[in-house]
């Protein structure tokens, strides 16, 4: 009998369960079947998800995979500057923030350290002059970046909604606010894309001398997803990858018979038990480390590189060495097919809660001729146009001061407006785009998201941010899951 036109009268249906007892005594299988998920689940024994169709699990593996649409870019680096830049005093010129120095905010503020809080309007102490063709202001503290505003778009309304570092890092990383767990933008890339590479990782971690960023670990953590999607960590000194060389009583003839040996007993089990993506992702994972022993060692070597080269990237001065190392490295690294580069600053060293007057210029000085640098260095070589920069942090800082107004004022957090800059990769050169408010505290014009950066990086990779998911705990998983997200559409060439 054809239900199509049965009604069912509301007041006959059974009241919904209220308590998982109710529940339970309802189920067709009782509590049995629960227990037997469980079980199954513990022992391995639970199917997987379909894989290798269009908004479905992809393989463990890493070989090179088709977008959703051509891409403009195929490689990215994130300089990610931890502890909230103060926009207001680099990137974003607020000549009525300067006029009220001094002068009560009228504006709601929410403080981190109420403390130290104060509503006095702190004018910056720095001046900032147009530069370039395109006519962007940039602060004194950022000479070099200035000097490359004709290649880089400015993004002076980006907005967390929220002013504490881990929650906003989570965000712009992993797409929701302040949840762990979950695998951040490279992971994602490297997941969506593969690797141009055979001989390299496909996500790859610069780290900083003076130890872990901020959140350690989870900023470049493959979260739900399976470890192959992870970053790989270049430590700042010998040996840079951990265990990359074999003992020397391994070396040579013996480890070559080894490799052969490991090599014939994986794919003979392969064969035997065909479909298990995580055995076949084993062994890509062993070809790779067996590679890398040459070509790692080869990227990482920049004393190949010309002494203008090394200049250019401020290697000759002590100030700037450590960070423009990691910055040439970064561009030999995509220069050899590595998808995803991220560069990571020890502890927070943005965070200028006190005395910004002489905080901010020593950690500028350490980074802006590096980033400048990359930028200048991927143009001259045809790099540019299919490799994203990012250069940006987490938050910024408050319009108003921290603690008394005088050499010592800092600014505390702001996630409700800060700046940011995208280079190459198929995004407009020479531009700003959107606006703080007067004094600028508050993103007022074209208001941009984590979600909206992360799902604008995507498409010019070559990402439907809406397709790329990943099934976890029984649902869809999307970068993009925080908010509704758009792509940028006015930042794009």
């Amino acid at each position: 009998m054809s239900t199509e036109h049965v009604t069912v009268c509301p007041s006959c249906e059974p009241a919904p369960p209220t308590t998982r007892r109710e529940f339970l005594e309802r189920s067709a299988f009782g509590i049995g079947s629960f227990a037997l998920a469980t079980l199954l689940q513990e022992q391995g024994l639970l199917a997987d998800v379909p894989s290798g169709k269009p908004g479905e699990n992809l393989p463990l593996d890493l070989k090179p995979r088709t977008p959703h649409h051509p891409p403009r870019a195929n490689a990215m680096i994130s300089l990610f500057m931890h502890g909230g830049p103060s926009h207001v005093d680099l990137l974003d010129p607020k000549p009525e923030l300067t006029a009220k120095n001094g002068t009560d905010y009228g504006g709601d503020v929410h403080f981190s350290f109420v403390n130290r809080a104060s509503k006095k309007l702190f004018g910056s102490p720095f001046k900032f002059s147009k530069h370039g063709q395109c006519g962007t202001d940039v602060s004194e503290l950022l000479p070099e970046i200035a000097g490359i505003v004709d290649d880089i778009a400015v993004l002076r309304s980006m907005h967390t909604g929220h002013n504490g570092h881990e929650v906003s890092i989570r965000y712009f990383h992993g797409g929701i606010a302040g949840v762990t767990g979950r695998p951040t933008l490279g992971s994602w890339i490297t997941y969506a894309l593969g690797n141009e590479s055979q001989n390299l990782p496909a996500y790859m971690v610069l780290a900083d001398p003076g130890g872990h960023p901020v959140d350690g670990t989870l900023n470049w953590s493959s979260g739900f997803m399976p470890p192959t999607y992870q970053g790989t960590v270049l430590r700042p000194q010998e040996p840079r990858i951990f265990n990359l060389d074999p003992p020397p009583r391994l070396k040579g003839t013996l480890q070559q018979q080894n490799l052969a040996f490991l090599d014939q007993l994986n794919r003979r089990h392969a064969k035997l038990h065909p479909g298990e993506a995580e055995l076949e992702a084993r062994i890509a994972s062993y070809e790779l480390a067996a590679a890398m022993q040459t070509a790692a060692k080869d990227a990482l070597d920049i004393s190949q590189e010309p002494e203008y080269i090394h200049k250019m990237y401020g290697l000759d001065q002590d100030a700037t060495r450590s960070y423009g190392q990691r910055c040439l490295i970064a561009r030999r690294l995509v220069e050899r097919g590595v998808r995803f580069v991220q560069l990571f600053l020890g502890g927070q060293p943005w965070d200028n809660h006190q005395s910004i007057r002489t905080g901010l210029p020593g950690i500028c000085k350490q980074t802006d001729r590096p980033a400048a640098a990359l930028v200048k260095d991927l143009k001259q070589r045809g790099l540019l146009d299919t490799t994203i920069v990012h250069w940006g942090g987490e938050i910024g800082r408050l319009p108003v001061c921290e603690g008394e107004l005088n050499d010592a004022a800092g600014r505390d957090h702001n996630g409700q407006g800060f700046s940011i800059w995208l280079a190459g990769g198929g995004f407009k050169p020479g531009i700003t785009y959107g606006e703080t408010d007067e004094v600028g505290h508050r993103a007022a014009v074209n208001i941009m998201t984590p979600n909206d950066f992360q799902a604008t990086i995507l498409n010019q990779l070559g990402l439907d941010h809406t397709k790329l998911v990943y099934h976890n705990s029984g649902r869809q998983q999307r970068l993009t899951d925080g908010r509704p997200a758009r792509v940028v559409q006015e930042i794009l060439a």
